[in-house]
Formats: structure tokens, sequence, C-alpha cells
């Protein structure tokens, strides 16, 4: 792709929480996310307010030519004038923070449908509580111990 200087390269391994600094990973820990894959990337630079983006998919960084991770070319007037950021490191974090909110947001809508929902057992032993057989083997074992 020819050299455009409006336009910044961003990759979802520039916020893979397990890598280090040296390793590639370019914002804080605390903007840094799980698993990272282009279409986060895309999403969470789209809650930000970022509209001119292009998705280039199956793209290997230079640095890690073993991973298909895709990446994202932003406009940077675009994301001046809709986000206030001025350098590529600004628009990184606060896209990082973006992303790593909806990520938590979504664990925590996951965990609270996991608790809502009953554990495996439950309903049965409910059921066998309420049953006469469970009954019947209740007057059994008193039955047996007298």
């Amino acid at each position: 792709m020819e050299h455009n200087p409006d336009r910044l390269c961003v990759w979802p391994g520039y916020f893979d929480s397990k890598s280090s600094r040296r390793g590639g990973r370019r914002v804080p820990r605390d903007a840094s996310v799980s698993k990272p894959d282009l279409e986060g990337l895309a999403n969470a630079a789209k809650q930000l307010g970022i509209r001119k983006m292009k998705r280039e998919e199956g793209v290997s960084h230079p640095q890690r030519p073993h991973l298909s991770e895709g990446r994202l070319w932003i406009s940077a007037k675009g994301a001046e004038e809709h986000v206030g950021a001025s350098t590529k490191e600004e628009l990184l974090q606060l896209i990082g923070g973006q992303w790593r909110e909806m990520q938590n947001s979504a664990k925590i809508a996951e965990q609270k449908a996991l608790e809502e929902r009953p554990k495996p057992g439950q309903t049965w032993a409910k059921n066998q509580r309420k049953s006469k057989s469970g009954q019947q083997r209740s007057q059994r074992k008193k039955s047996w111990k007298k």
C-alpha cells in the first residue's frame, strides 16, 4: 500500500495484555485487552467515534509474521476531529481504554447470565424433594434406624 501521511496504521497486537512493551504492546496495561482481534479493534474505534477507517484482513505485522491478525487504517484528520487525539499514541490509548471497557462490560453481562441460570443439579434436587419417591425413601430410612 502506498504511503499516505494522513493514515495511521493500527494493529490489534498493540493492545495485547499478555505481551510486553518490548514484545510489541504500545499501550499501558490498563488500556490493553486479552485476545485482541481485528473485529474488536474496529468495534472499539467505532464506539469511540472514529468514522473514517479501513479494515485490512489477513495481513501480518512484520514483527509477528506467524500471526495473520490484520490491521486497521485510520484517518489522522478524522481521529483528530471526532476524538481529539492529535498523536497516534493518544489515539491508541483512547481506543485501548474503550476496548477494555467494552470487554469488561461483556464479561460482567456473561457472569450475570450464568448466575441467573440454575446450576446443573438444582432442579433435579428440588424435584426429588417434591416427589413421592423421595418421601418414601426418607420414611424407609427412618424405619431402618428404629
